[in-house]
Protein backbone atom coordinates (compact mmCIF):
# COMPACT_ATOMS: atom_id res chain seq x y z
CA UNK A 1 0.00 0.00 0.00
CA UNK A 2 1.41 3.46 -0.63
CA UNK A 3 1.71 5.89 1.91
CA UNK A 4 2.27 9.86 0.98
CA UNK A 5 4.62 11.89 3.33
CA UNK A 6 3.84 15.67 3.36
CA UNK A 7 6.26 18.08 4.14
CA UNK A 8 6.55 22.29 3.83
CA UNK A 9 3.50 24.62 5.46
CA UNK A 10 3.96 26.82 7.74
CA UNK A 11 3.13 30.22 9.48
CA UNK A 12 3.32 33.37 6.40
CA UNK A 13 2.04 36.97 5.80
CA UNK A 14 -0.61 37.27 3.89
CA UNK A 15 0.90 37.75 -0.13
CA UNK A 16 3.89 35.59 1.01
CA UNK A 17 4.61 31.94 -0.37
CA UNK A 18 4.97 28.42 0.24
CA UNK A 19 5.60 25.08 -1.10
CA UNK A 20 3.71 21.89 -0.24
CA UNK A 21 5.50 18.06 -1.08
CA UNK A 22 3.95 15.20 -0.76
CA UNK A 23 6.20 12.00 -1.17
CA UNK A 24 4.48 8.69 -1.87
CA UNK A 25 6.41 5.51 -1.25
CA UNK A 26 5.82 3.96 -4.15
CA UNK A 27 5.09 4.58 -7.36
CA UNK A 28 2.46 6.37 -8.73
CA UNK A 29 0.70 4.61 -12.02
CA UNK A 30 0.24 6.84 -14.74
CA UNK A 31 -3.91 6.34 -14.53
CA UNK A 32 -3.69 7.52 -11.32
CA UNK A 33 -4.34 10.89 -10.25
CA UNK A 34 -2.85 13.22 -7.53
CA UNK A 35 -4.41 16.34 -5.28
CA UNK A 36 -4.70 18.51 -2.73
CA UNK A 37 -7.38 19.28 -0.47
CA UNK A 38 -7.74 21.44 2.88
CA UNK A 39 -9.65 21.53 6.18
CA UNK A 40 -10.39 24.97 8.05
CA UNK A 41 -11.64 24.18 11.65
CA UNK A 42 -15.38 23.58 11.55
CA UNK A 43 -15.48 23.43 7.84
CA UNK A 44 -15.01 20.26 5.32
CA UNK A 45 -12.50 19.06 3.26
CA UNK A 46 -12.41 20.90 0.45
CA UNK A 47 -10.97 20.10 -3.16
CA UNK A 48 -7.75 22.63 -3.67
CA UNK A 49 -6.14 21.51 -7.05
CA UNK A 50 -5.46 18.34 -9.03
CA UNK A 51 -3.28 16.77 -11.19
CA UNK A 52 -3.32 13.21 -13.32
CA UNK A 53 -0.41 11.72 -13.22
CA UNK A 54 -0.39 10.49 -16.82
CA UNK A 55 -0.49 13.50 -19.07
CA UNK A 56 -0.21 15.89 -16.02
CA UNK A 57 -3.62 17.90 -16.38
CA UNK A 58 -4.24 19.91 -13.95
CA UNK A 59 -7.53 21.29 -12.25
CA UNK A 60 -8.27 23.73 -9.38
CA UNK A 61 -10.79 25.45 -7.47
CA UNK A 62 -11.77 29.06 -8.46
CA UNK A 63 -10.34 30.69 -5.98
CA UNK A 64 -6.85 29.74 -6.34
CA UNK A 65 -6.93 29.52 -9.57
CA UNK A 66 -4.02 31.77 -10.82
CA UNK A 67 -2.04 31.63 -7.14
CA UNK A 68 -1.70 28.13 -6.83
CA UNK A 69 0.27 25.39 -8.92
CA UNK A 70 0.02 21.45 -8.42
CA UNK A 71 2.74 19.82 -10.26
CA UNK A 72 4.32 16.57 -9.94
CA UNK A 73 7.89 14.68 -10.65
CA UNK A 74 6.99 11.36 -11.72
CA UNK A 75 10.26 9.34 -11.30
CA UNK A 76 10.12 10.49 -8.21
CA UNK A 77 6.30 10.33 -7.38
CA UNK A 78 6.31 13.16 -5.55
CA UNK A 79 3.49 16.10 -6.16
CA UNK A 80 4.02 19.79 -5.32
CA UNK A 81 1.98 22.50 -4.50
CA UNK A 82 3.33 25.92 -4.99
CA UNK A 83 0.93 28.62 -3.09
CA UNK A 84 1.53 32.27 -4.27
CA UNK A 85 0.09 35.46 -2.98
CA UNK A 86 -1.67 33.62 0.08
CA UNK A 87 -4.89 35.37 2.25
CA UNK A 88 -5.85 34.69 5.32
CA UNK A 89 -8.70 32.64 3.99
CA UNK A 90 -6.23 29.61 2.78
CA UNK A 91 -5.44 28.68 6.28
CA UNK A 92 -6.17 25.34 6.85
CA UNK A 93 -4.71 21.78 6.81
CA UNK A 94 -3.58 20.64 3.43
CA UNK A 95 -4.12 17.21 2.85
CA UNK A 96 -2.38 15.25 -0.52
CA UNK A 97 -4.40 12.23 -1.39
CA UNK A 98 -4.34 9.75 -4.46
CA UNK A 99 -7.13 8.80 -7.23
CA UNK A 100 -7.48 5.70 -9.31
CA UNK A 101 -9.27 7.50 -11.32
CA UNK A 102 -6.97 9.79 -12.88
CA UNK A 103 -9.08 12.74 -11.45
CA UNK A 104 -11.96 13.94 -8.89
CA UNK A 105 -12.58 16.90 -6.82
CA UNK A 106 -14.78 14.93 -4.73
CA UNK A 107 -12.78 13.58 -1.78
CA UNK A 108 -14.30 9.91 -0.82
CA UNK A 109 -13.11 9.09 -3.95
CA UNK A 110 -9.12 8.99 -3.00
CA UNK A 111 -7.96 6.25 -1.54
CA UNK A 112 -4.67 7.37 0.43
CA UNK A 113 -4.21 10.35 2.36
CA UNK A 114 -0.89 12.12 3.77
CA UNK A 115 -0.64 13.09 7.44
CA UNK A 116 -1.91 16.76 6.87
CA UNK A 117 0.26 19.73 7.41
CA UNK A 118 -0.73 23.05 8.74
CA UNK A 119 -0.91 26.41 6.73
CA UNK A 120 -1.69 29.71 8.55
CA UNK A 121 -1.93 33.19 6.87
CA UNK A 122 -2.12 36.17 8.98
CA UNK A 123 -3.01 39.17 7.61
Amino acid sequence: QVQLAQSGGGWVQAGDSLKLSCAASGRIFSSHGMGWFRQAPGKEREFVAAIRWGNGNTYYRDSVKGRFTISRVSAENTLYLQMNSLKPEDTANYFCARVRGGYSTIAAEYDVWGQGTQVTVSS
